[in-house]
């Protein structure tokens, strides 16, 4: 599916970003983490990227409600699942994304891609 240097353009990039996130955490990073401290923080990124893989259909009807209860409920049934759509795509995506690179601290020390963490989460 993806061509050899596909897979090599995207190692590099990650040992590129690498560096760059152990300074955008602060004080937090895998220099001055234990070794708890640093599985736990991958353990966390791919459960919520694992998580947001499973339930990011569920963007849809919390953008319902979301639109529904902010703007009117006639505009949450026309605009409401148009957004739910694209934030499932987004948190799916971003959980493909932190699955994948549970292993990097990135961004920050093994923060969320997307804020809420979880799509039940209020913003």
């Amino acid at each position: 599916m993806f061509s050899r240097s596909y897979v090599g353009l995207f190692i590099y990039a990650l040992m590129l970003i690498m560096p760059m996130s152990a300074a955008a955490a602060g004080n937090k990073n895998v220099d001055t983490s234990s070794a708890q401290e640093i599985v736990d923080g991958m353990a966390t990124k791919g459960v919520r990227g694992a998580a947001n893989i499973v339930t990011g259909w569920a963007e849809i009807p919390k953008q319902i409600m979301v639109t529904g209860e902010e703007d009117g409920w006639a505009k949450g049934a026309v605009v409401g699942p148009f957004k739910g759509i694209g934030m499932a795509i987004v948190r799916t995506v971003c959980g493909v994304g932190e699955l994948a690179t549970f292993f990097v601290a990135y961004p920050g020390f093994y923060d969320p891609w997307l804020e809420p963490r979880f799509v039940w989460m209020k913003e």
